[in-house]
C-alpha cells in the first residue's frame, strides 16, 4: 500500500487535505470521493530520502489531447447536455467515459470547479492548452445565451471540418516529403560513397574527367574537407532558425512567406478564408459581438500575417467603421469576400452569406489541395530524373572512355 495526499471539497464547499493508503492513486481518488468529497489533487507521498515517481502523474504529462479526443469530448458533452444531464454529472461520466487519461483529469478538475461555484466558461478557461480561444468564447456566448448545446453542435462542426482539411493539407504533402527525404539522403550516399570509388578507377587510368564527374569530385572535396565546419554551420542554422520561429517577428515572417509561395500561398488564403466566415457566421449566431468576434478570429485563425489584419481590422471597427470597409483596406481578402459581406451587411442577411462564403472556400481548398498534389508529382519527377541523370553521366561518360581504351 502506498500513502497518498490528497486536497478535496465537501459539500459545503469547504477545502480539506488529509493522508490516505491505496495500491494506486486512482483507488486513492475513489477512496475520497467515497467519503463524500470531491477530490481536487490526489498525490502520492515520498519517502524520506528517497524520490519518489509518480509513474500516473508521468503517464498524465506524457498523454497527448488530439483533435479527434476533443472532438469526441464535445459531441458527448453536448449528447448528455440535451438529455438534461447536469453538468458535475456529466463530467464526472465523461471521465470515466473517455480513453485519454489527461482528458480524464481535465474532465475531474472541471467537475471539481464548478462544484465549487464556477461558470462552465471559467472550468473550461483554466485548461487554455486543450481548448482553444474559439472554444471557450463560444462556450461563453452558449452559457450566457442559454443556448449551450446548439453551440457545442458548432463546436464540433468545426473542429470536425478543420481536422479533416488539415488531413487533407498533410496527406497531399506526405509522400513529396518522403521522396525528398529519401532523394535527399540518395544524392549524400552516392557523392560520399559511391563516387569517390569511381575516381579513383579514373585517375588510375588517366581518363580525362568529363563536366559531371569533375563537379562530383569537387563537391566529394568539399564534404570530405569541410563537414565539420558544414555540421556545426547546419547546427546553428537550425538552432538558431527553431529560436527564430519562436518569437513573434519570426512566426509572422514565416507565415508571410508561406502565403507568397506559389501553389502553396493561395491553398493558405483559402483555407483561412473558409475558417473566418464560417467561425464569424456561427460567432455571430451564438450573439458573441463583432469585435469580440474579430478578437476571437485574431487568436483562431491560423497564421499570424493574417491574424495581424485582424488586429487592424478591431482598430478601424472601433473607430464606428462597417465590416466590409475595413476588410477593403486589410490584406488577403478577395474581392468576392468582401463584396458579399458588403452585401450581407446592407441586406442584415450576413450571417447565410458567411455560411455561402465558408462552403465556397471549403470547394476551393478542396480544389487547390488536388491541384497541388497533382502538380507535385510531375516536379518530383523532373528533380529526380535530373539527379539520376546527373550521377549517371558522372559515371558511365568515363567509364564508356575507359572500355574504349580496353578495346
Amino acid at each position: 500500500m502506498q500513502r497518498f495526499s490528497y486536497q478535496a471539497l465537501t459539500d459545503s464547499g469547504s477545502t480539506v487535505n488529509g493522508v490516505i493508503e491505496a495500491p494506486s492513486i486512482d483507488e486513492a481518488a475513489e477512496k475520497v470521493a467515497a467519503m463524500g468529497h470531491i477530490p481536487v489533487m490526489v498525490a502520492a507521498e515520498k519517502g524520506p530520502g528517497i524520490l519518489s515517481l509518480n509513474w500516473d502523474e508521468l503517464n498524465v504529462r506524457l498523454t497527448k489531447i488530439t483533435p479527434r479526443d476533443i472532438i469526441l469530448f464535445t459531441k458527448q458533452f453536448r449528447t448528455m447536455l440535451k438529455a438534461g444531464i447536469a453538468i458535475v454529472s456529466l463530467l464526472e461520466t465523461l471521465e470515466q467515459q473517455t480513453e485519454n487519461v489527461k482528458l480524464k483529469k481535465i474532465a475531474r478538475t472541471m467537475a471539481a470547479d464548478i462544484q465549487g461555484g464556477a461558470s462552465l466558461y471559467e472550468a473550461f478557461g483554466k485548461h487554455p492548452d486543450t481548448f482553444s480561444p474559439l472554444y471557450r468564447g463560444m462556450v461563453r456566448a452558449g452559457e450566457s445565451s442559454g443556448a449551450l448545446p446548439e453551440v457545442l453542435d458548432r463546436i464540433a462542426y468545426i473542429l470536425d471540418h478543420e481536422h479533416k482539411v488539415k488531413s487533407d493539407i498533410k496527406s497531399a504533402l506526405q509522400y513529396p516529403l518522403i521522396v525528398v527525404v529519401f532523394l535527399t539522403i540518395a544524392f549524400f550516399v552516392l557523392l560520399t560513397f559511391v563516387i569517390p570509388k569511381f575516381i579513383t578507377i579514373f585517375k588510375a587510368a588517366n581518363i580525362k574527367l568529363p563536366l559531371p564527374t569533375v563537379i562530383c569530385m569537387a563537391m566529394y572535396n568539399f564534404l570530405a574537407n569541410y563537414y565539420p565546419a558544414l555540421l556545426a554551420l547546419l547546427f546553428g542554422t537550425v538552432v538558431g532558425l527553431s529560436l527564430y520561429l519562436k518569437t513573434e517577428a519570426g512566426t509572422f515572417q514565416r507565415d508571410r512567406l508561406l502565403l507568397r509561395l506559389p501553389l502553396i500561398g493561395p491553398l493558405f488564403v483559402k483555407s483561412a478564408m473558409s475558417r473566418f466566415a464560417s467561425i464569424f457566421s456561427i460567432l455571430q449566431t451564438s450573439g458573441v459581438g463583432v469585435l469580440e468576434s474579430i478578437s476571437i478570429l485574431s487568436g483562431t485563425i491560423g497564421n499570424s500575417a493574417i491574424a495581424k489584419e485582424f488586429d487592424r481590422i478591431r482598430n478601424l471597427l472601433e473607430e464606428g467603421r462597417g465590416i466590409a470597409e475595413p476588410l477593403r483596406e486589410a490584406r488577403y481578402f478577395p474581392p468576392m469576400v468582401i463584396n458579399m459581406v458588403s452585401i450581407g451587411e446592407e441586406t442584415g442577411d450576413l450571417d447565410h452569406l458567411l455560411k455561402e462564403i465558408s462552403t465556397h472556400y471549403d470547394y476551393e481548398v478542396e480544389y487547390a489541395t488536388k491541384r497541388l498534389a497533382d502538380a507535385i508529382g510531375p516536379a518530383l519527377t523532373v528533380g529526380l530524373a535530373v539527379v539520376v541523370g546527373f550521377f549517371a553521366l558522372a559515371i558511365f561518360l568515363p567509364m564508356w572512355d575507359l572500355t574504349k581504351m580496353v578495346k
